[in-house]
């Protein structure tokens, strides 16, 4: 597969194919999601399941257009759009979801009940974040932003296996993740985060995640400039050159959300992985071109 350097291209790779994604989206009451499906279906990338909000969604004409590619199951409310729409990832009915106009808590809810949720025992639920910014040329993701925060090494060893198979979808044959702190050397006193670095670093080496290279710990300066990690005199086959950024915790990854949005002009596409299916969770201050970016990548 031809790598993937910014949405676009991706976008392109996924109207190439020969069949469309089928798309569950959870009680689309409000505008911006219903938008950003319109494009998708405009893309030729999916076909969508509308849970709940009927009405609004047959009164969209640029959804109902592509009314051959569209369908509904009918909600009273959304909590019961979430479970409808999880009952159908559980079966195979879907290939992906995504939030409308309902809380995250309570989707979350629907997602991770024992009996009827969509959680693999013994999996891992985190959020991983797709972004392009306009100074660097490629896709960057990094994780975990929004759902798990202060992640133990078991859910970082899944958290660095979901960034190594998300980049091989996106043609990185061997994606290079770095694994981010404020130093550059494992300090297991002061930062206690570290201390489960190198064994990242050896799972990596020994193939347990597959194709990928595993490093750090690096400031994000040096996992994404060759020229800062000269500047240090830091050596690493990470190079500067990470596809994949692994935070500490949430506060530092929120942190560089943010930042890169609001001051780098960054488009973003946020997913929840390690489930059966991905599911899209966009923020509430996600423009529809953002929403859309996040139903190309959960295609992928």
């Amino acid at each position: 597969m031809q790598k993937i350097e910014n949405f676009g291209q991706a976008v392109e790779a996924l109207a190439n194919r020969d069949s469309r994604k089928k798309v569950a989206i959870i009680w689309p009451q409000d505008s911006a999601t219903r938008a950003a499906v319109a494009m998708a279906l405009d893309a030729g990338i999916i076909d969508a399941v509308f849970v709940g909000c009927r009405a609004e969604v047959e009164a969209d004409q640029a959804i109902m257009v592509h009314s051959g590619h569209i369908s509904f199951a009918d909600a009273t409310d959304s909590d019961q759009a979430a479970a409808i729409a999880v009952g159908m990832a559980r079966d195979g009915q879907v290939d992906a979801l995504m939030k409308g106009l309902l809380n995250t808590d309570n989707l979350l809810r629907a997602v991770l009940n024992k009996e009827h949720g969509i959680l693999p025992p013994g999996s891992t639920l985190t959020h991983l974040t797709i972004t392009q910014i306009p100074s660097l040329p490629r896709l960057l993701m990094f994780t975990d932003a929004a759902v798990i925060p202060y992640p133990t090494d078991a859910q970082r060893q899944v958290q660095v296996r979901l960034c190594a198979e998300m980049g091989r979808r996106l043609g990185v044959a061997e994606p290079r993740i770095a694994l981010i702190h404020c130093t550059e050397k494992v300090d297991a006193r002061h930062f206690p985060f570290t201390a489960s670095y190198p064994a990242l670093r050896s799972q990596a080496e020994a193939g347990e995640f597959g194709p990928c290279i595993v490093d750090g710990p690096f400031d994000v300066k040096c996992a994404c400039s060759a020229a800062a990690m000269a500047k240090k005199g830091l050596t690493s086959p990470i190079a500067g050159e990470a596809d994949a950024l692994v935070f500490p915790d949430i506060e530092a990854a929120n942190t560089f959300y943010k930042t890169i949005t609001l001051f780098a002009g960054a488009s973003t596409a946020g997913l929840l992985a390690g489930l059966h299916v991905p599911v899209v969770l966009p923020s509430r201050g996600d423009t529809p071109q953002s929403k859309f970016y996040s139903l190309a990548m959960a295609s992928l």
